[in-house]
């Protein structure tokens, strides 16, 4: 391998001859790319939301490209598509009801179940649990004298000292733990309540994230939990909660040259549809068209399947095209396909993820993203290139910047995850970030086919290197803080500076309503001191909903504080 700094340039200057004879020209790449996005991208297909009749609109497109392309196809049953199914929100059937003593509840007003409940019927008597605690290093059980085993185990949501972030409880705040300690003392259904003010109640709206238990769960609102009287009253609960199963498709195509190893080159295609779940837009729904988010990388992969057929200098590796649908709902597509591979895994060498790449800006600045998943990497660089050398004097050069971890919120984690090499390309969040006005004519096309010049380039440095060798990233290591408050922004990804930079606002979030502009850096939140993204999301997690703090921000260079309270 040679060791080099790759530049994003239209055209490197130090390819063959051949390779630049032989690609397609810029103006009539440029044309095609934006033919795909004008099309992906159109109200027609309606913002491209998995499992519906716009996704398919969108996989007829790309595997249309892939034919023109000549790729093979390689999903199901020689075709190019891949079916994938997954579970969508869980919602109340209309068997609901529960009993306490000679009460029948009113749902919505005296009970609700949650979203750790499955569905059944349950004939039994009451134990209350206080808060469910199994502690024993902290000399607390919460069972002991209870006869749970055969009963519905009523548990306060709040602990002995409520819910904040300083609470001598913390550990045992989670009630999803609480519920299963209960269940394995043999209750067979959960009775949630709460008589503290500074504990939330449990959220009406059912997660499909939250995997629910063995037994029905229901929430007892005040009104509710005034009717259960004493321990051993008789309780029925029925609980009747539909989880539909959908099927979504990625679209997979393969250009086959005969060797041994499989570069794999994706996308995702799908979006948020008209924008009812993830959107940022406040407004009523609205078409959500994802030019960006991605129809943008779509575009660069199909340009790359037209490309890498005419270039003699990337023979040496069989290349599998893959468009995902799913990405929006949690890495759906990507993650079936790593489960059940069209192409074995073994064969595989590296993987290129395009996600969000068409909004190169004026600091020329490329997010290159997993550079320590493999000692390969070492050939990008986190300088400015011209014409294949390192330059600091041309304010056009292009800048990447680089990131070590093979884990983020895109489709290449599911195949770091089988340890597989991978980059993930990202030209940077925007204010138009799953909103309706990611549109077309905002993309830049010119700095798209920098990116894929680059990626052509990156390709043919390693053609005679035969399979990289894959490397587990420190960052990984590092458990991710969690957090129950948000601020209400889009974070600069691509900022390298000291502080969390502010790339988008959302309006009615406690940033707006604290005067936060685009531009301004977090540098402080409360007492806790903001240097990069791991410290702001440290800082979040010190706070609950309801608490006011300050939060102090460089705002061209000057410092300002605002007080930030947190819904």
């Amino acid at each position: 391998m040679k060791t080099i700094r790759l530049g994003l340039l239209c055209m490197v200057a130090c390819l063959p001859v051949l390779l630049v004879a032989q690609l397609q020209p810029d103006d009539v790449a440029k044309a095609q790319m934006k033919a795909d996005i004008q099309f992906l991208a159109s109200d027609r297909l309606e913002g491209r939301e998995t499992a519906t009749p716009f996704e398919s609109l969108a996989s007829d497109y790309i595997v249309k490209e892939f034919m023109n392309a000549q790729l093979l196809p390689k999903g199901d049953e020689a075709s190019f598509l891949q079916a994938f199914t997954f579970e969508t929100a869980p919602v109340l059937g209309p068997q609901n009801s529960v009993q306490v003593g000679r009460s029948q509840l009113k749902l919505g007003t005296e009970y609700y179940p949650v979203s750790w409940s499955s569905s059944g019927t349950v004939f039994t008597r009451s134990a209350k649990c206080g808060y469910g605690i199994n502690a024993p290093e902290m000399n607390r059980n919460d069972f002991n004298g209870v006869d749970v085993k055969g009963h519905a185990a009523a548990i306060c949501v709040s602990s002995p000292d409520g819910i904040h972030p300083h609470s001598k409880w913390l550990a045992y705040h989670d009630i999803g733990k609480r519920i299963n300690d209960a269940i394995s003392l043999g209750a067979n259904a959960i009775l949630l309540y709460n008589d503290d003010k500074t504990a939330d109640d449990p959220d009406t709206t059912l997660s499909k994230k939250i995997t629910p238990c063995s037994v029905p769960v229901v929430f007892l609102t005040k009104k509710g939990f005034d009717k259960l009287g004493l321990d051993g009253s008789p309780v029925v609960v029925q609980v009747d909660i539909q989880r539909p199963v959908h099927t979504g498709h990625n679209v997979v195509g393969y250009l086959d040259n005969g060797q041994p190893n499989v570069v794999v080159i994706g996308a995702h295609y799908d979006h948020l549809g008209h924008g009812i779940e993830g959107s940022l837009f406040r407004g009523e729904p609205a078409i959500h068209n994802g030019a960006d988010d991605n129809a943008s990388g779509i575009a660069v992969m199909l340009q790359l399947a037209r490309d890498l057929q005419q270039i003699p200098g990337t023979k040496n590796n069989n290349y599998l095209f893959m468009a995902f649908s799913g990405e929006e709902l949690g890495l759906y597509g990507s993650n079936w396909w790593t489960k059940h591979p069209t192409v074995s895994l073994d064969q595989l060498n590296y993987m290129i993820n395009f996600d969000m790449v068409g909004r190169l800006d004026t600091s020329n600045t490329i997010g290159i993203n997993g550079v320590g998943t493999s000692p390969a990497w070492a050939i990008v660089k986190p300088e400015p290139v011209i014409k294949g050398k390192p330059t600091k004097k041309d304010p056009a050069a292009l800048l990447v910047k680089t990131t070590e971890s093979g884990v983020g919120p895109s489709d290449h984690t599911s195949f770091y995850l089988k340890d597989i090499p991978v980059l993930h390309y990202f030209t940077g969040a925007h204010e138009d970030y799953h909103k309706p006005s990611d549109d077309e004519e905002k993309i830049n096309y010119g700095g798209m086919l920098r990116i894929t010049r680059h990626v052509e380039d990156l390709i043919t440095e390693l053609n005679d290197d035969g399979k990289l060798a894959f490397t587990k990233t420190a960052a990984d290591t590092s458990v991710t803080p969690s957090f129950k408050v948000t601020l209400g922004v889009v974070p600069d990804y691509m900022f390298s500076g000291q502080g969390m930079r502010i790339d988008g606002v959302t309006d009615g979030k406690p940033a707006a309503v604290a005067g936060l502009k685009v531009g301004d850096v977090v540098v402080k939140l409360g007492d806790n001191t903001v240097t990069d993204m791991m410290s702001y999301m440290k800082a979040l997690g010190a706070f609950s909903k309801g608490e006011t703090t300050k939060v102090t921000v460089l705002r061209d260079g000057k410092e300002m504080k605002a007080d930030v309270t947190f819904k």
